[in-house]
């Protein structure tokens, strides 16, 4: 995916993206340009646009490459094209009270090249969608390991699948880009935020209990030990980077779905480039497509954990 200096655009009808700045280098080490991360976006398109499609998307901008530091656009920015749609939510920032804020979509090939244009690194939206904005699609288990410890997230994404499978619910995993591991159990959309961080928050219990050596749910950094499980990440408003997101880290990692028989000790996440891939695409397909396509019931697992952890008590 050489840049070179070719005029690159999309163009839909009247509708068009021209990316300016092409050969700008985005990963000095690496020599990525601009132009890399616009085509392998595009090219990767029909699998990534599945998981925005109709969810509320944060801009997180990296205007000076990843060298430079980055900041949050959740508000739609002036001079954003009209066709791209927006859809306002009433917002909670840190510093107090509320506002509303104009959210892009990101739901077609132009606008997910119009955010690589505005320096947009990795994509990050909603867990649910605008029909049902309360309602999210999945519960999310963010493994959050020490530095190094990416063979720890393994062994504790297989704990999760194990006692996800013993409440009923498939689970799928992908890399983060780094050292942590993503796992989702999608659900229907009939359970709230508030459900699912409480179901997450009691899975997370039952797995420190379990393994105090290596699960822990302490916030604060400095005393934890092992891999942090954060069931704060389920909420509204929050976001991850999506599944095909290339991430700001060295050598430009892709967030990449992985099947359970892959995620071994000796995988290296750092291998899934951008042209990786996209190699793995044609080969395997795409494998997060049952993140959307196949929704399971949270409340009867909900009831089977809760009883569960009843009896491991007693």
């Amino acid at each position: 995916m050489g840049a070179g200096e070719s005029v690159r655009e999309v163009r839909r009808g009247s509708r068009v993206v021209r990316l300016s700045s092409a050969t700008r280098i985005l990963w000095p080490e690496e020599g990525i340009t601009k132009g890399d991360l616009f085509d392998y976006y595009q090219a990767v398109a029909p699998a990534l646009l599945p998981h925005l499609r109709n969810r509320p998307f944060t801009m997180k901008r990296y205007r000076e490459g990843v060298a430079g530091g980055h900041f949050f656009q959740k508000d739609a920015p002036a001079g954003m094209p009209e066709w791209i749609p927006r859809r306002a939510f009433r917002t909670h920032p840190r510093e107090g009270g509320t506002r509303i804020v104009q959210f892009p979509l990101v739901n077609d090939e132009l606008g997910l090249a119009w955010m690589v244009q505005m320096h947009c690194i990795d994509m990050n939206a909603w867990y649910s969608r605008i029909d049902k904005p309360e309602r999210p699609d999945f519960v999310l288990f963010d493994l959050d390991p020490p530095d190094g410890g990416f063979t720890l997230a393994v062994r504790v994404a297989h704990l999760i699948r194990e006692l996800l499978a013993d409440v009923g619910l498939e689970s799928y995993a992908k890399t983060s880009g780094a050292d942590g591991v993503h796992v989702l159990a999608p659900i229907t959309r009939r359970s709230s935020y508030e459900q699912t961080r409480s179901f997450s928050e009691r899975a997370a219990a039952v797995l420190e209990r379990r393994h105090p050596e290596l699960v822990t749910t302490q916030w604060r950094k400095a005393k934890r030990r092992g891999v942090y499980l954060d069931a704060r990440q389920n909420g509204p408003g929050r976001t991850i980077a999506s599944v095909y997101s290339v991430r700001p880290k060295a050598g430009a990692p892709v967030s990449t779905p992985v099947r359970w028989e892959e995620l071994t000790e000796s995988l290296d996440p750092r291998a899934y480039t951008m042209a990786a891939v996209l190699r793995r695409l044609e080969r395997y397909g795409e494998l997060f497509e049952p993140v959307l396509a196949a929704p399971q019931s949270l409340a009867p697992a909900a009831r089977l954990l809760a009883a569960l952890t009843r009896s491991e008590r007693t």
